[in-house]
């Protein structure tokens, strides 16, 4: 909105007079937490300038370029709770003190970086793209003290700490996968990992929509995929499931954090929950029994049946219709009840259909064998090292996202005493799930072949929110920082040094989140 300058001056005046802070003196030293080196994940470059702090006040305004009103919009709703301060988005800031939201044309920073200058006189924040604006603006809330995440107004001095960012991501892809499959998390709690997981530049959000415990979204043409295979969970606990309308609720509200949803529905194995509610979908047309155990590798689609694949069509077709984003994940994990020669039957049956609705295909990294198109991203989910599959689909031209279990998997625990989780993969300390290198973690796998990195939590034991935040809290910042920072900065002793800083900021968002023993919180 466009204020004058009369205006913005009786917002100072009433600020004030109810006892929040007014404009620093332009001498007034600057005080931060942290500064520009600090930030997480580490930026491309950094230079502090402590004396080029820039101090928040009633009179500051958001001045936001044409395309950028989306981002200034979301700053401003981050800001003002604590502030209290009015911070209006105009076109121009018309001398007043301003947050600058400018894009412009710089061949440094592609698509998703940014550059962002802070001193005395004000904030500017320059992108090519608003993905870009976004992410330097996740960047400017850590130049912030910790108190500016609290939901109420805060009564001190907001200093955005001075210097300049010049920013960009190391790969595409930065992901986290939430299993609801497991446990159902309904709509809210998925918004709430949305917006704790882009703070750290993660770009794609990975719902496990489909298992053999329970299948969570709608489909109009098997509605009882949903209204029954919906009912069940791990443990016997309460199902659920997304309506359509609610899916595209979360979609949408992802994307205005800039992250783009990836669906996935696991086949042809991890079937259970739909095969238990179509008998159709067996060989014998029988159903089986609903499973709430933890086991795996024990379902499969019967392969031989037309019926199995008019049941994909329609599944494809009507996930397509509501998902924006261009891939949809077909899973093809753990199929051990299905035959070698089966299963890429299957596989070259199913990979066309999703094609044919308008999207390329994702998988885990089992899909390689099939020899999918070279559009395919399989997702590797193993413990490095030698993978013939998956270093042949790299030769190819397929790009391998990196999600090694024993590094990346949010659902291992810290260590043997963790009450969450589980431990197949191993234990997995912080530094554990920062310490490994996605160029160099797969055999025949290098930089230019890798799409970027993945965080997955299974919840076979997670059911709350809070069991969320403790198992990704504090690893998947580590995770998201491989995926964005240069290589030359990977260095774990500075890392945890940046990392305990940020749990002032988690304990403001009300996060909970472990505080291992590795780390020296502030």
């Amino acid at each position: 909105m466009r204020l004058s300058r009369a205006v913005l001056t009786a917002a100072v005046v009433s600020l004030t007079a109810a006892g929040l802070p007014a404009p620093a003196s332009a001498g007034t030293p600057a005080s931060t937490e942290r500064g520009v080196t600090d930030i997480v994940p580490a930026p491309v470059s950094a230079k502090a300038d402590p004396k080029a702090g820039f101090r928040l006040s009633p009179s500051t305004v958001i001045s936001a370029d044409r395309g950028a009103g989306q981002v200034a919009d979301y700053l401003r709703g981050l800001l003002r709770p604590a502030t209290g301060f009015p911070l209006p988005v105009v076109p121009h800031a018309a001398g007043l003190p301003a947050i600058s939201l400018k894009l412009g044309h710089d061949s440094r920073i592609g698509t998703e970086g940014y550059e962002l200058k802070v001193d005395r006189d004000g904030v500017t924040l320059n992108a090519n793209t608003a993905d870009g604006l976004f992410e330097g603006v996740q960047s400017l809330r850590q130049l912030l003290p910790s108190a500016i995440e609290a939901k109420h107004v805060q009564h001190r001095t907001w200093t955005v700490a001075g210097g300049t960012i010049l920013d960009y991501p190391r790969f595409g892809e930065r992901g986290a996968m939430l299993d609801v499959a497991r446990h159902f998390f309904k709509p809210d709690q998925v918004k709430l990992y949305v917006d704790q997981i882009a703070q750290y530049k993660v770009n794609t959000l990975h719902l496990h929509l489909a298992d053999d415990q329970g299948w969570r979204i709608e489909i109009k043409s098997w509605p009882k995929l949903a209204t029954v295979g919906g009912r069940t969970a791990v443990d016997g606990d309460p199902g659920g499931y997304y309506t359509q309308k609610q899916y595209q609720d979360i979609v949408a509200y992802a994307a205005s954090r800039h992250i783009t949803v990836i669906p996935e529905i696991d086949m042809p194995g991890h079937t259970n929950a739909a095969q238990s509610t179509y008998a159709e979908l067996n060989c014998d047309g029988k159903a089986v029994p609903p499973r709430t155990d933890t086991e795996v590798g024990y379902s499969s689609l019967c392969i031989s049946s037309p019926i199995t694949y008019r049941f994909v069509e329609d599944v494809v077709r009507e996930l397509a219709a509501i998902t924006p984003g261009k891939y949809l994940h077909i899973g093809g994990d753990e199929a051990h009840a299905t035959p070698p020669a089966d299963y890429l039957t299957f596989e070259r049956k199913v990979q066309p259909i999703v094609a044919k609705y308008g999207k390329k295909i994702t998988g885990w990294h089992e899909i390689a064998k099939s020899t999918p198109p070279t559009s395919a991203i399989p997702q590797y989910w193993d413990f490095g090292g030698a993978s013939p599959d998956v270093a042949a689909a790299a030769a190819r031209g397929n790009k391998i996202l990196m999600s090694p279990a024993n590094h990346a998997y949010l659902d291992m625990k810290y260590d043997a005493s963790t009450p969450l989780g589980q431990d197949w993969a191993g234990l997995v300390e912080v530094r554990d799930a920062y310490d490994w290198d996605p160029a160099t973690l797969v055999e025949g796998v290098g930089e230019n072949q890798v799409a970027g990195v993945e965080a997955p939590l299974w919840t076979e034991t997670i059911r709350t929110s809070d069991d969320i935040e403790y198992m990704a809290f504090p690893r998947l910042p580590g995770i998201a920082e491989i995926g964005w920072s240069p290589r030359a900065s990977h260095n774990w002793d500075a890392y945890r040094a940046r990392l305990a800083k940020q749990g002032p900021r988690w304990a403001a968002q009300g996060i909970d989140f472990y505080r291992s023993p590795q780390v020296a919180w502030k």
